[in-house]
């Protein structure tokens, strides 16, 4: 067996991105953890994973407009139940402004699902 050396920044990246991955699934899964919170669903556009999200607990999110709106993209797994407005969601948000190859036009990602 020969060894396998992978790029630092694949490795490195690799790594980044588990330990996100880890996070986000506790926070939006785990028992009474702070960062887990849920909002009221304004409007979602499908073909594009737009959610906008209002209430209380977004008022102090990086991203929140004006309106008392935090708009972002929405990450899910497979078979989430798509938001529909009026909805309650549980979610944490992610402010990827400062993500390399980050798209400039969205700077919040949502991670989340509806709570039945």
């Amino acid at each position: 067996m020969g060894n396998v050396t992978l790029p630092t920044p694949v490795f490195v990246a690799g790594g980044a991105l588990c330990l996100v991955a880890g996070y986000l699934v506790g926070a939006v899964a785990g028992p009474n953890t702070p960062q887990r919170t849920t909002a009221t669903v304004e409007s979602f556009v499908p073909k594009s994973s737009m959610l906008c999200l209002s209430g209380e607990s977004v008022e102090d999110e990086p991203g929140t407009d004006d309106e008392g709106l935090l708009c972002g993209t929405w990450s899910h797994s497979a078979g989430a139940t798509v938001p529909r407005k009026g909805d309650r969601f549980r979610f944490v948000s992610m402010d990827t402004s400062g993500v390399k190859g980050a798209d400039p036009s969205i700077k919040t990602v949502i991670y989340g699902t509806v709570v039945e």
